[in-house]
């Protein structure tokens, strides 16, 4: 239980860093062209990938390259939800973007459904309902319908890469291999399109504190992966563990540190995907 709470805990940490270093001036996108980086190398030298043996042929190269594209984009897309909808309802999203992953089971790669996956999953979409409805005292218009946007794109973003990665595991690439190709192609991209496309000067802050970012990135996946490893009899208390820490951890991040507060809809989303979560493990 100690290595997914540690999983969670890096998780959390990631939005915590994202948001509180864009208050501070630092710049978002150049944080996550080199945290790609750090993540490369530890993912290499953690997971040792035999790349050696990779089989240009055969290598699904089109999704690798669909996904390198996508990664960068959604953590943009997070670090922009940190900033108008804050740290509770993007952690919520996030956690909750585990329903679309369950729809596309069903519908794309004809997993069998029980009673306790369609509950779980009518409560979780119930559940991102109101969080992403649910406005803030002080939030305007504009604020209010960015934060929205920003919302469903994390929500719809992360399912989309965990449905991308389990298309790509079914044709036979190994974990190790798939993800390594990621983490490379993602920095390569969003470098390409920092450096030459927006043309921004880089800077040393930035540089820094995406390396920290990426160390803590990559974290949150080994140990998830490890605590998989470990109870590989229980995958249902990983699942649900990791999720309801995150969105604990979220919460009390946002209402500590950053002074967040919700309202009756926040609490409700909280409470519905809470219990989604719980009938999902359930159902496993």
């Amino acid at each position: 239980m100690e290595l997914i709470a540690l999983s969670a805990l890096c998780s959390v940490s990631v939005s915590i860093l994202l948001k509180w270093l864009k208050e501070k001036g630092f710049e978002p996108i150049q944080m996550i062209v080199w945290n790609y980086l750090s993540a490369s190398l530890l993912c290499f030298f953690w997971f040792k990938p035999d790349l050696g043996h990779l089989s240009l042929q055969h290598t699904p190269w089109w999704l690798i390259i669909i996904l390198g594209l996508i990664l960068p984009s959604i953590f943009l897309c997070l670090a922009k939800s940190l900033q108008f909808a804050g740290i509770i309802k993007t952690e919520l999203a996030q956690r909750l973007s585990v329903v679309w992953s369950l729809l596309a089971a069903y519908f794309i790669f004809h997993e069998n459904f029980n009673t306790l996956k369609i509950l779980g999953i009518g409560l979780g979409l119930a559940a991102v309902l109101s969080i992403i409805l649910a406005k803030g005292k002080t939030q305007n218009s504009s604020h209010y319908h960015k934060s929205i946007m920003a919302l469903i794109g994390v929500w719809l973003g992360y399912a989309l890469v965990d449905i991308l990665l389990k298309y790509t595991s079914s044709l036979g690439l190994q974990f190790s291999v798939t993800l390594n190709l990621i983490f490379i192609t993602s920095f390569v991209f969003s470098f390409i399109y920092v450096g030459f496309i927006l043309k921004q000067p880089w800077l040393t802050k930035n540089m820094m504190a995406g390396l920290v970012l990426g160390v803590l990135n990559f974290s949150n996946i080994a140990l998830y992966v490890k605590a998989h490893m470990l109870l590989k009899d229980s995958p249902a208390i990983v699942f649900a563990g990791m999720n309801i820490l995150v969105v604990v951890f979220g919460i009390l991040s946002g209402m500590i540190l950053f002074r967040e507060k919700s309202n009756w809809m926040t609490v409700l989303g909280l409470v519905l995907g809470i219990a989604g979560v719980v009938c999902l493990a359930q159902a496993m």
